[in-house]
Order: structure tokens, then C-alpha cells, then sequence
């Protein structure tokens, strides 16, 4: 197998792996599975949708990557304009007083950085 072939692969499998993940977590707390819910604390509805339907994208975006899509990029920028709407709202939220959770902060600019990591790692595939 040629490198570049198993270079997307695997982007592609950490990129299946992130999607899956975001899913999962995120529908825990929107669908209450295992009673997660009341585990997580003050969340904000906003960024626990936000981060659902950037799991969707993701994992739009691996079909994209294995079929070398030249639209692959769309979805993953798709999911950093909402990360960066969520965060937008995620602040106005703090500064109208409402409860949260610090971790919360990091955990978005964390997923906004890995899915800017991602947009370079497909454009690069997808454009040779």
C-alpha cells in the first residue's frame, strides 16, 4: 500500500474514531443514556446540539475523504463555523450570568482546534 493511501486511511480512521466519539458523548447527555445527564453538571444545551451535529459532519466528512471528494473540506468547515457559533453563544451565555462548567471552555476550543487540524490534514489529501 502506497503511504500516501495509508496516510488517508488513517486520517481517515482517526477521523471516524472523533466523529463516533463526539456522537456518543454527546448524545448521553441530550438523550440521558446510563443517567449521564446528571452526572455532567451545569452544561449548555447549545454546545452539547452543536457538538451532535459536528459528529454527523465528521463522520460526512470520512465518506468524503475515502472517495476523495475535492467537497470533503465543506462538512469540517461546516463543523468549525458551528463550534465557533457555539462558542459565541457559550459566552454570551456566561456573561448573562448562566451556569456552566469551566471545562466546557476548553473542551470546545480543544474540538474547534482538532476539527482545524483536520480541514488542513483532507485538504491536503483531497487536493493532489
Amino acid at each position: 500500500m502506497k503511504k500516501s493511501k495509508l496516510f488517508k486511511y488513517g486520517v481517515a480512521l482517526i477521523l471516524t474514531t472523533f466523529g463516533l466519539l463526539t456522537l456518543f458523548l454527546s448524545s448521553t447527555v441530550l438523550f440521558d443514556w446510563f443517567g449521564i445527564r446528571e452526572k455532567q453538571g451545569n452544561y449548555v444545551l447549545l454546545v452539547i446540539w452543536a457538538n451532535f451535529v459536528c459528529g454527523f459532519l465528521y463522520l460526512f466528512a470520512v465518506y468524503g475523504l475515502v472517495r476523495l471528494k475535492k467537497w470533503t473540506i465543506k462538512p469540517l468547515i461546516g463543523a468549525l463555523i458551528i463550534l465557533v457559533l457555539a462558542g459565541i453563544g457559550l459566552f454570551s451565555h456566561i456573561n448573562s450570568g448562566g451556569l456552566y462548567e469551566t471545562k466546557t471552555l476548553g473542551a470546545l476550543f480543544f474540538r474547534a482546534t482538532i476539527s482545524l487540524i483536520f480541514i488542513r490534514l483532507t485538504y491536503s489529501i483531497t487536493r493532489k
